[in-house]
């Protein structure tokens, strides 16, 4: 207890309160910018956390990206432009709502969501960090497959409209996973001769273009209309209702987020996909997601925060990264002369449990920093279609271009912007694509992986008992949406 008693003084002085405000505003503006994901913001803070001591440098990395989960729904809700990947999963729903003329109702459940989401993360986090990272540290090849093949089921019950399609569109992201340098074998592939092309497509150009571009196009050849931009309410309202009907969902993804996110290398974006997901498969009426429904949004929008908090178990306990951003932050640690693992508990209990606080500090600074700018945000609902699209291209191919600063980056954004007006025109969900390509490169992984060690045997992937237990999860997901139309072809085919 005098451990947690001295790294709440830490937490408390003046200088690291200071430094998670000033962070937590970075991170608002970072993550509200298209292509400025948090990984970059935490990318960009490292350089100044080497004149910081070891509480207030984690505690700003982990109050800038908190922050940077939450505001990439801004332009995902306003604009259906994720500010972040992991905003993807819910974006056409937080901007059906916001077209129909409540865009403060859409943005207030994504704050709510999320802080309630990033303090229940937390709370497990201190109270079960060693059981969870323990259950993670487990995972072989073997389980990473299964994992990322149940993401990649959950394409097939969250894309909306012909499965077919769906199906196209989450072969053509798994497509261009593949592209660049086989990572077993060292093989390219599907290069084409470009030397840009050997390390991939990078994911953000990709995802700016597609759910972007389209936007900007609809907007350049639609018929101009004079109409009164519609105005920004009180954020608060009805959002007590809403949480208060929906408070499974909030629960439940927050629980979601904070498990898969304790699993190295899985992270918001596959956790809010599978929260999605479930939301999707658990709803009375899963018929109206995407459409402007609230469920899917509010569980998904958990799930982001929730696993931002679940990926820093394996990170402290074992070492292991859990995302891109503990990744920075492992680095970090050795550069302050930490070092992460079981030792830092015994070594610097302190230290832990002031980043405990310092995360569930600025999970709470969501809701003052996250109406601010909300409030803020309306202005961009009052810009004339004229003048917003060079305005949203221009900050699409800065975007684009600081990813690797190179100008690649823009012609990933402007190819992929094609593909994607050209799938929304034949009604093709982008959704499976962009899914297809994050886990792509995962599934093949741990296949080949897999395949290797049992030199060809498929009995491995149910050799083990979390394996097992996926796959016939897996299983579950593919067959029981066919048993599904079957018997309801069986059902009509006997009343007529």
């Amino acid at each position: 207890m005098s451990a947690i008693a001295e790294a709440f003084v830490l937490v408390t002085q003046p200088e690291v309160i200071v430094t998670i405000v000033v962070a937590s505003f970075l991170g608002i503006i970072i993550g509200a910018i298209p292509g400025l994901t948090a990984v970059m913001g935490v990318a960009l803070l490292v350089p100044i956390t080497f004149f910081m001591d070891p509480v207030p440098a984690i505690s700003a990395i982990a109050a800038l990206a908190a922050m940077a989960i939450f505001s990439g729904d801004i332009p995902g809700t306003l604009l259906r432009i994720p500010g972040t990947p992991a905003s993807a999963a819910y974006v056409d729903d937080g901007h059906a709502i916001s077209k129909s003329g409540r865009p403060e109702y859409a943005l207030g459940l994504s704050m709510i969501s999320a802080c309630v989401g990033g303090v229940i993360g937390v709370l497990l986090l201190m109270t079960a960090a060693p059981i969870l990272a323990r259950f993670a540290t487990n995972f072989s090849s073997v389980e990473y497959f299964w994992l990322a093949l149940l993401g990649l089921s959950c394409a097939a019950i969250i894309s909306a409209g012909s499965k077919i399609k769906g199906v196209l569109s989450l072969l053509f992201g798994l497509w261009v996973a593949t592209i660049g340098i086989d990572a077993v074998a060292g093989q390219p592939r599907f290069t084409f001769g470009s030397i840009e092309l050997t390390g991939g497509v990078s994911f953000i150009p990709a995802m700016i273009g597609m759910f972007a571009l389209p936007e900007v196009l609809r907007n350049i050849t639609a018929r101009a209309t004079k109409q009164e931009p519609p105005t920004m309410g009180p954020v608060f309202r009805g959002l007590g209702t809403a949480m208060r009907k929906r408070w499974r969902n909030l629960l439940r993804g927050g629980l979601t987020g904070s498990v898969i996110g304790a699993l190295p290398g899985a992270g918001a974006d596959i956790a809010a996909w599978v929260a999605y997901a479930i939301a999707k498969r658990r709803s009375k009426t899963p018929e109206k997601f995407g459409k402007g429904h609230d469920e899917g949004l509010i569980e998904a929008g958990a799930a982001n925060n929730g696993a931002l908090s679940g990926a820093w178990v394996p990170t402290l306990v074992f070492g292991i990264p859990g995302d891109s951003i503990t990744a920075i932050v492992i680095g970090v640690l050795y550069l302050k002369g930490l070092e992460p693992g079981p030792i830092i508990f015994v070594k610097t209990p302190e230290l832990v449990y002031a980043i405990f606080f310092a995360f569930l500090m600025a999970n709470l600074l969501l809701i003052p920093f996250g109406w601010a700018i909300i409030k803020a945000s309306r202005h961009l609902l009052r810009i004339p279609p004229a003048y917003f699209a060079p305005v949203v291209l221009a900050c699409c191919i800065v975007g684009s271009y600081a990813i690797n600063n190179t100008a690649f980056g823009v012609l990933t954004m402007l190819v992929f912007g094609i593909v994607g007006w050209l799938f929304e025109e034949n009604e093709i969900p982008i959704a499976p694509a962009i899914l297809g390509l994050v886990l792509g490169g995962m599934l093949e992984f741990n296949f080949v992986t897999s395949m290797l060690k049992s030199q060809g045997d498929i009995a491995i992937f149910f050799s083990r008992p979390v394996a097992a237990f996926l796959g016939v999860c897996v299983l579950f997901v593919w067959i029981f949406p066919v048993f599904g139309v079957w018997r309801r072809r069986k059902i009509k085919g006997v009343r007529t």
